[in-house]
């Protein structure tokens, strides 16, 4: 199950009037026989004034109020009940002036963004807050996201993406750009970035020809001889001399990043992917195993911890989660913690808690040993069981893999794969390796003619 939203804080009388007159600024907009670049600049400022804690409330009126009219489409509706579907040509007709009828004025306005100077990155920005309302809300607002994708997925075919490989010799500004872009593992140099394009590391980015300095999205992968299980495996200092001496034979995704957030969820990422397999597999023949290693962002602050606290609705139970801890290991770490805090927890759930809140825990060989199992497996169901309302994987990077179609079992749950402060207090030190097979890459090459067709 999904996590409970709070309500958005209804705005005042005063802020509903303004929000109704950027919808009635919007109808204005799709209503014009032409673009006029002068209303757009006007939707933009407005909108732009609108405090951020508002804004999903505009969102849920421009769904109520710049909205296709039942009487918009009742006549053309009427006459296609009426005609004979045997009578293809009037049907097709029919059917065509109804589709043109039901788009939404909204899907209009945006449209004539699109041609408009700075119109697309507006509506980039717009998407990133539609989805963040939908994370942080419990407004409804499924249909304007879809129609925002919609919009995106179309104008990101027919031949305008490209993808380039980033390098040493690649210009400043990329490689500023990339470092500066890196959420995953962020880097603290540009010496760091230096590192992660040395012989057995590549960087590709995937570019829109409307945006050719800017990357939409980007992949960092790692050669190696067999699975990396651990960042720190991957990330580490160049003249390390094992890098140079083994042929590789496995690519690791150890770094996949949007870089704007209006297009997460479009399936950028699986483009970038496959060309990004394609280009390694022509460069070395031996590398037979594509997978990637990746973070759990918001396991302990958005799961574990609250499923500890018992304030959660998730497949997963408390007493479900006590059963994957032998009674030695329960006894275990419950007379270690009392031992190590001077005060024993009512239960081993509060012991957890009282554990895992503090990273300095995988310091303790003790704590380490008794949770190395039990972590794994609660890894494993939350990356593979755990389901949103739409029954897809509730962590989003899971979500991403497995909906491009890698695949994971219990032994790519990786323990203490990243030890950093940030690993640890995000993912208790967890990563998973998500591993794409043979019969993907011959699936999806069928699927990249639409958005590569020169290249697939």
């Amino acid at each position: 199950m999904n996590e409970m939203k709070p309500d958005a804080a209804e705005p005042s009388k005063a802020s509903y009037r303004k929000l109704a007159r950027l919808a009635e600024l919007l109808i204005e907009i799709q209503a014009r026989p032409e673009t006029e670049p002068g209303l757009f600049q006007k939707f933009q400022a407005q909108y732009h004034e609108v405090p951020r804690e508002e804004r999903p409330w505009l969102f849920d009126v421009l769904l109520r109020r710049v909205e296709t009219r039942k009487e918009d489409i009742e006549e053309q509706l009427h006459l296609l009940m009426e005609s004979a579907p045997e009578n293809s040509i009037e049907w097709s007709r029919l059917l065509t002036g109804l589709r043109r009828k039901m788009e939404s004025p909204r899907m209009r306005a945006f449209r004539r963004f699109l041609n408009t100077s700075g119109g697309f990155t507006f509506l980039l920005d717009l998407r990133a807050d539609v989805l963040l309302a939908q994370r942080q809300t419990s407004l409804e607002l499924d249909p304007l996201d879809e129609e925002l994708s919609h919009l995106f997925t179309s104008w990101f075919q027919h031949g305008l993406l490209f993808i380039q490989e980033i390098t040493r010799e690649s210009s400043f500004q990329q490689i500023r750009f990339l470092k500066g872009h890196d959420m995953v593992h962020p880097m603290a140099s540009l010496e760091e970035m230096g590192n992660r394009l040395g012989e057995d590391r590549r960087c590709f980015a995937l570019y829109h020809r409307a945006m050719p300095e800017e990357p939409v999205v980007f992949i960092e992968a790692a050669l190696t001889r067999g699975i990396a299980r651990s960042i720190h495996e991957v990330i580490r200092d160049d003249s390390s001399p094992e890098r140079s001496r083994r042929t590789p034979d496995t690519a690791i995704f150890y770094s996949i990043n949007n870089t704007q957030n209006g297009l997460a969820g479009l399936g950028l990422g699986k483009v970038l992917i496959f060309q990004v397999v394609a280009a390694i597999k022509k460069d070395h023949s031996a590398i037979k195993t594509f997978s990637s290693l990746s973070p759990i962002p918001g396991f302990w602050s958005r799961y574990l911890q609250p499923l500890l606290q018992g304030k959660s609705s998730f497949a997963l139970k408390r007493d479900r989660l006590e059963q994957l801890f032998s009674d030695k290991a329960r006894n275990g770490l419950l007379e270690h913690q009392a031992k190590t805090t001077g005060h024993r927890a009512e239960d081993l759930c509060s012991a957890l808690l009282d554990i895992l809140s503090d990273p300095s825990w995988v310091e303790d060989r003790t704590y380490v040993r008794w949770l190395k199992k039990p972590l794994r497996d609660i890894t494993h169901f939350y990356v593979t069981k755990e389901k949103n309302r739409q029954g897809k994987p509730l962590n989003p990077v899971a979500n991403f893999h497995m909906g491009n179609g890698a695949t994971v079992t219990f032994k790519n749950i990786n323990f203490g794969a990243n030890l950093s402060d940030r690993g640890l207090q995000d993912s208790c030190g967890m990563m998973v390796n998500y591993i794409y097979s043979g019969p993907w890459l011959q699936e999806i090459r069928r699927t990249m003619r639409s958005w590569l067709p020169w290249n697939v």
